[in-house]
């Protein structure tokens, strides 16, 4: 997986510095998720989880067209009711996004492209009559990564500012192995960004 993101990342960079002048910039970038799991069954009441990201992207422009890849810290999950149990679904993921961004008027962009994720933390915090424990359960999940598909709409704003609002669809089957019956689940999440570029360099 590693090895598939730094060839996709390279190949999109050499064909974009392929056509001479580029727009190349880095920055950070940070904000708001709203998390969702899509569980296959016996969960009831699902809700958001908010969480946040933050990390590091990088840009390189053409005057329409741009790649931007990113490696961002994202808190994900849901809220949920299990028979009747109330559980709160807490993961944590590295993620790797590679978007096209198709730029408009004004700064105006629209963003679309993969994205892996590698799980860093999964706990299921679980509350019965008012009881509550914490379980760790990275070990009873059958991948530790996933892939998504991202879609936005983005705006650079004068002075190096960003702001971006993005839905990531997971497309990986996540399975829990010690459930009986089995379920598994996709993360979706939207996420809200405000970025600032340090570096710009080019045009």
């Amino acid at each position: 997986m590693k090895k598939i993101i730094v060839l996709s990342v390279g190949l999109l960079i050499a064909s974009i510095m392929s056509y001479g002048q580029v727009e190349v910039s880095l920055g950070l970038k940070g904000g708001l998720n709203l998390a969702k799991l899509d569980i296959s069954s016996g969960a009831s009441n699902i809700d958001n989880r908010t969480g946040f990201h933050g990390g590091a992207f990088a840009l390189f422009k053409l005057t329409k067209i741009g790649i931007q890849p990113e490696i961002l810290f994202s808190k994900q999950g849901a809220n949920f009711t299990a028979n009747t149990t109330d559980v709160e679904a807490n993961f944590d993921y590295i993620n790797v996004p590679i978007l096209l961004k198709l730029y408009l008027a004004a700064g105006l962009n629209l963003q679309l492209g993969p994205q892996f994720g590698f799980l860093t933390t999964s706990e299921l915090v679980s509350t019965t009559s008012g009881i509550t424990t914490t379980e760790d359960i990275k070990s009873f999940l059958d991948k530790k990564y996933e892939t998504a598909v991202a879609v936005g709409l983005g705006w650079d704003l004068p002075f190096g500012v960003t702001l971006d609002a993005r839905y990531n669809i997971g497309l990986s089957d996540v399975e829990v192995t010690n459930s009986t019956p089995p379920v598994s689940f996709k993360n979706q999440v939207i996420q809200i960004s405000v970025g600032y570029k340090l570096i710009k360099l080019g045009k």
